[in-house]
């Protein structure tokens, strides 16, 4: 909704949500009171919802300012003010889209006589509010109207402060007592401190001529065995030196066992070779009795070869001979003689034919089937006869070198050993007295170790020395003398020695005999206690200057609630006489005569005031009024007095309805014109007023919006007559309110 217009007028239907504008309005600047915008709870601002639409989950109303006259305390031209509420109760407030407190948005609103529950919005049936109210509460609308009420939240914080400072000092002046008693101790205990420091003194030039005398006597013990040390380390390697040189004739003797080593490995490898050696001759051995074998083989099977050369012949061959002999001999028994001869040479043409034929038959045969074989294992035998020879060779030619090798190596192992036996005697002479120079740095180590000993005894009674009597104690090596006994520790003298250690346990006896006597003084050198003492002297006199800070601050509060009332006191005055004029004038006009006025009067109650006396421990002592007056103060209340032409009247009370809702809205309308808002809300303040009344009530909006916005909402037609814009509220049957606008202005050009 725009509200551009100086007077805005809405309308509708009952039931159709106009009023929940204003209380819209209410809402966004801040009402806390739902009972005002009929509601019991922050969820009841929200929609629940309808028979056709669901209910929804959060209700917002955002209010746009024009800035631009910088009516509002703020820099920018468009100030815009929206509050949220949640299901859950939760309310958020934005200026701007910025989230902020509720009461950055009183005291921007309080600035511009703006507020959730002020003048400025009057709803229907509290027209007469201001009528029925008590004059305390009259006091309290008039403050509002009169835009007081920045001066008031000023005034409510100022006494929240004052509140503050009265605790903080009552606090204040509650931890001087509770260390006052600590104080009074702490001042025994220095007091036992200061007794303690005449033995101190003592004790501490006792302790610099003691640590002077051991100081020296550790310090010559130290060069004595460093000394010492030296000469038996410089000996020892000396000895080391003359032993790492019988080490290395040892280790060149060492060769002999390396050289026995390398025998017994030359000896080895001349043995393998021999068991090589063997084996192969016993291979070869074997090689050459198969190859005998094959031989005498090959010549037994030769001879039977001949043999059945000679003897075997083929059946079917002898068979075909036979054939043929008996044919010869047929042809024979009937040739002639001269024939015969010529038979006989061509038979035995054919017989020697037949015999050579067979002859290489039986050859080719032979060397197929018999000879073809033993040749193969006779080339193989041969073959592996050659290798093993080869090998023979070559383990013979490996078996004179490692035999030389081996005779030239105990040659060499005899001259080494005499070396060896040498160098061996030498080393055990240098290993003896090494040992003795070990035995005597032993017994070095052991002083050494003793003496270190004597040393952290020493650094430990100078730690403890430290502890009790301070650094002072341990200040020896300036500032303490040290007699010519002490002296006699640097020299040779066992005397001298023994005279100074008998002195150190003198001074020993006497050194437990001052710490224990300081011990039942306290102990220490008290520098904690002296401390903590001075810390709290500081705190008690911090605490005493905060309490006259605070003292001081309570003061300047109670000024500057003194100056608060005082302008509250003086501005309402001032306001409330401008207010009774213009109510005096309105209420004339609205009734033709008569008078009204508003009276300050003062209710007997008795001022509630309480004193907080505080005496502090200086003598500080300070006395605060403060006046709980945000709930006991009684300020005067506002008394209203009305004289009705030609009537006679004693109370508001015996005002009928319609002349309460005159009187009412002369009131409102005066408070307005005395200190305009940005604008008022009207609902339906007009509703009890006839025709005649209603055009003065025009009259007097028409007035009233030169000064403040007016927004009213109202069923009246002379009402509806003076607006410039109206809006229109309607309920359709989804239960939600729907809204109609027309400007006048426009509405008449356009009917024109």
């Amino acid at each position: 909704m725009v509200f551009d217009a100086p007077v805005t007028a809405i309308v509708g239907p009952n039931g159709s949500g106009k009023s929940n504008i204003s209380e819209a309005f209410r809402f966004v600047l801040g009402e806390q009171s739902m009972k005002s915008m009929r509601g019991r709870k922050g969820e009841d601002m929200i929609w629940n919802g309808s028979p056709s639409l669901s209910r929804l989950n959060r209700a917002g109303v955002k209010l746009t300012f024009d800035n631009s006259r910088k009516f509002l305390n703020s820099d920018f031209d468009e100030v815009v003010v929206e509050r949220v509420v949640h299901r859950d109760g939760l309310n958020e407030y934005l200026l701007n889209g910025t989230f902020v407190r509720l009461r950055d948005i009183l005291e921007l609103l309080a600035s511009a006589h703006v507020g959730p529950s002020g003048h400025h919005i009057i709803s229907q049936g509290e027209a007469d509010r201001a009528l029925n109210a008590n004059p305390r509460e009259r006091r309290v609308i008039i403050e509002d109207a009169l835009g007081l009420k920045i001066y008031q939240l000023k005034k409510q914080e100022s006494r929240r402060k004052l509140d503050r400072t009265a605790e903080n000092l009552e606090r204040a002046e509650s931890l001087r007592r509770e260390i006052a008693p600590h104080i009074k101790f702490l001042s025994k205990q220095v007091e036992k401190i200061e007794k303690s420091r005449s033995v101190r003194q003592e004790l501490v030039g006792l302790y610099r001529e003691y640590f002077t005398a051991e100081n020296i006597r550790i310090k010559y013990a130290e060069r004595d065995i460093s000394a010492r040390g030296d000469r038996l380390r410089q000996k020892a390697e000396l000895m080391d030196s003359h032993l790492a040189d019988a080490k290395k004739d040892i280790s060149a003797g060492e060769s002999v066992s390396q050289s026995s080593q390398k025998i017994r490995d030359a000896e080895s490898q001349f043995k393998s070779l021999r068991d090589r050696k063997e084996k192969e001759t016993l291979e070869l051995g074997r090689v050459l009795g198969e190859l005998s074998f094959e031989v005498r083989k090959e010549e037994q099977e030769n001879r039977q070869k001949t043999r059945d050369e000679s003897v075997r012949v083929e059946i079917v061959e002898l068979r075909k001979l036979g054939g043929n002999a008996d044919s010869l001999e047929r042809d024979a028994a009937s040739a002639e003689p001269q024939a015969l001869t010529k038979m006989l040479e061509a038979a035995i043409g054919a017989i020697r034919m037949f015999v050579a034929k067979y002859t290489e038959r039986i050859k080719a045969a032979a060397q197929d089937g018999v000879l073809s074989p033993r040749q193969n294992v006779k080339e193989r035998l041969e073959q592996k006869k050659r290798e093993v020879e080869e090998r023979l060779s070559r383990i013979r030619a490996e078996e004179e070198a490692v035999s030389g090798l081996l005779d030239k190596l105990k040659d060499d192992m005899e001259k080494e050993k005499d070396k060896y036996r040498d160098a061996e005697k030498e080393m055990i002479r240098i290993m003896s007295e090494r040992k003795e120079i070990a035995v005597e740095l032993d017994f070095l180590h052991s002083e050494e170790r003793e003496c270190h000993v004597q040393k952290e005894d020493y650094e430990r009674e100078l730690r403890e020395a430290a502890a009790l009597a301070g650094d002072a104690a341990l200040d020896f090596s300036r500032k303490t003398p040290v007699s010519p006994a002490d002296f006699g520790a640097a020299g040779e003298s066992q005397n001298d020695r023994e005279s100074m250690r008998n002195l150190q346990h003198e001074r020993r006896r006497r050194l437990e005999k001052l710490k224990v006597k300081l011990e039942e003084l306290g102990g220490g050198s008290g520098a904690e206690i002296i401390k903590e003492f001075q810390e709290a002297k500081e705190r008690d006199a911090f605490l005493a200057v905060e309490i006259d800070d605070l003292v001081k601050t309570s003061e300047s509060l109670d000024k500057l609630i003194s100056d608060l009332e005082l302008r509250l006191d003086v501005e309402f005055r001032e306001g409330l006489k401008k207010i009774n004029t213009e109510f005096n004038n309105f209420f004339t006009l609205m009734f033709g005569g008569g008078s009204a006025e508003i009276c300050l009067v003062k209710e007997k109650e008795p001022e509630s005031v309480y004193d907080l006396e505080i005496e502090g421990f200086s003598g500080v002592s300070a006395s605060i009024n403060v006046e709980n007056k945000e709930e006991k103060e009684v300020l005067p209340g506002l008394e209203i007095k009305v004289n009705l032409p030609r009537k006679k009247i004693k109370s508001l009370e015996m005002l009928s309805g319609g002349e309460r809702a005159l009187t009412s809205i002369a009131l409102i309308f005066a408070v307005s014109q005395v200190n305009p808002p940005p604008f008022i809300i009207l609902d339906e303040t007009d509703a009890a007023l006839d025709e005649s009344n209603s055009k003065k009530y025009g009259n007097m909006i028409e007035n009233l919006a030169k000064y403040s916005q007016l927004i009213v909402i109202t069923h009246n037609r002379e009402t509806m007559s003076r607006a410039g814009m109206l809006y229109g509220v309607t309920m359709g049957a989804d239960g939600v309110s729907k809204l109609l606008s027309v400007k006048f202005g426009e509405a008449v050009t356009a009917s024109a």
